[in-house]
């Protein structure tokens, strides 16, 4: 990390009365100058909760506009404004109104990563975190779970007594976790437990001790007494596991999953973001208001 880079945003961020979030898939440098490091949900509740005028989110576009619906309030910086998802973008509000016309008694579930207007027609959202545990609670037999088909098989998995219907999204980095690659990485280090994310295809899957959030990965070696891990997901939050538990060891699944858009924001935009108070999320009021409540309601079952 530069110093003198790291000292100046810290300067800036008081004189601005600012916070950075990050992601637990962006840049090491990025991680370590944030104030708080966090998968979705985590980062959602931060945005809601915190004590600033500015959040600086390094993320991608969907998790900023979060923050702004959930803290219409405060100026929400994305430092580099094309960080956006290709899994988020599989899914239009107008595929999902012409659903809700041909299915009026089902409910639509939208993954948090989504795009502000998908959340807008959206009865609720969730995180890969409080999926299962929010479906489970909402008062539906019938839900279509938008865009991820994998996390959405992985629901299905866990819950039996509903009807799910999964769009067909998906998630690039994730899908090129490889079974086979896996398999060999397991014979390598067979002592290394298997965490791999719920995005990941049900072949991967299979193979996993835990099938976990980001933050869910966090937790879980930190209470561990294992000393070796294979993790399957973005290689981005290896470095806060490394970090977290010096004395442990961790492997990627066979390849290196790497999410190019994640990786867009370097410390040089964080610095240029509050320098130039730049780019701000904007959100029309209609879209900020009916996108709230599907995500108030995430957050207040889980």
């Amino acid at each position: 990390m530069n110093p003198n880079l790291k000292e100046k945003i810290i300067k800036l961020k008081k004189e601005k009365s600012a916070v950075i979030l990050a992601h637990n898939y962006q840049e090491p440098d990025v991680q370590d100058i944030a104030d708080f490091v966090g998968d979705s949900l985590d980062l959602s509740r931060k945005a809601k909760n915190i004590d600033a005028s500015v959040i600086v989110f390094c993320g991608v576009k969907f998790m900023a506009e979060t923050a702004k619906i959930l803290s219409p309030e405060k100026k929400v910086l994305l430092p580099v404004i094309t960080a956006g998802c290709p899994l988020a973008d599989m899914v239009s509000p107008e595929d999902l109104i012409n659903f809700k016309k041909e299915h009026p008694d089902w409910w639509i579930v939208s993954y948090v990563n989504t795009n502000a207007d998908v959340k807008a027609v959206s009865d609720i959202c969730c995180t890969s975190a409080n999926a299962v545990s929010v479906i489970k609670k909402i008062p539906a037999d019938k839900i279509l779970f938008v865009p991820d088909k994998n996390l959405g098989s992985f629901v299905k998995s866990q819950i039996k007594d509903k009807e799910i219907k999964l769009w067909d999204g998906y998630c690039s980095v994730h899908v090129k976790i490889n079974a086979t690659l896996l398999k060999q990485v397991k014979e390598l280090h067979p002592e290394a437990k298997v965490l791999v994310h719920p995005e990941c295809e049900q072949e991967v899957i299979a193979l996993a001790d835990e099938v976990l959030s980001t933050n869910g990965m966090v937790k879980y070696v930190k209470n561990s007494n294992a000393k070796e891990f294979i993790i399957g997901t973005e290689e981005g939050i290896i470095h806060r596991l490394k970090k977290e538990n010096p004395d442990k060891v961790f492997y990627t699944p066979g390849s290196n999953p790497v999410c190019t858009d994640m990786k867009k924001i370097h410390l040089q935009d964080v610095y240029n973001a509050l320098v130039d108070e730049k780019f701000e999320i904007s959100l029309p009021d209609e879209i900020l208001n009916k996108a709230r409540e599907p995500i108030e309601k995430m957050l207040s079952l889980s």
